[in-house]
């Protein structure tokens, strides 16, 4: 995939195929973990990226370029839904340093990984948004997404998985 210029000045939209790319991603996905306070669970290295992304191909990452600065990422993947028969497309992380916020970045991001998502023939877009992101949820629902409310989330990690694999 190629660079895509965006309508926001100065910025362009880099897909992450390089080994390259990824301590600058690594960085950034960090930055999301504190600011998510969720950096107590943070374990990605370069190595792990690039296992994920370049080897066993799970998922896809984009970095935005705003004069010649990273400021932010978005990382998408495919899934699948068995009532429309169709795969769709899930963002896993959308995200934007806080001072370039306001500045159309993260409209241009979240609008590449659609057109991405219509061109594959996907119905549907999704992901989710932590409760207190105040910010984020006015931002989406701008967008015209809409809460699945109806709809509660469940994981299982680690210790619990390897166990519920047995």
């Amino acid at each position: 995939m190629e660079n895509q210029e965006t309508k926001v000045p100065g910025l362009i939209l880099k897909p992450v195929e390089e080994k390259k790319d990824l301590p600058v991603l690594c960085e950034l996905l960090y930055e999301l973990a504190v600011y998510e306070h969720l950096e107590d669970i943070f374990y990605v290295t370069e190595e792990i990226l690039e296992d994920s992304l370049f080897v066993k191909h799970s998922a896809e990452a984009v970095l935005a370029i705003y004069d010649g600065k990273a400021v932010g990422y978005s990382i998408y993947f495919m899934n699948f839904s068995s009532f429309l028969g169709r795969a769709g497309m899930y963002l896993e992380d959308l995200y934007v340093k806080p001072e370039y916020r306001g500045h159309g970045i993260g409209l241009a991001m979240i609008k590449n990984v659609a057109r991405i998502a219509v061109s594959r023939g996907c119905r549907r877009f999704e992901w989710v948004c932590l409760n207190w992101n105040v910010n984020s949820i006015k931002f989406y629902r701008s967008l015209g997404a809409k809460p699945l409310d109806e709809w509660t989330t469940y994981r299982v990690t680690d210790d619990d998985l390897k166990k519920l694999a047995e």
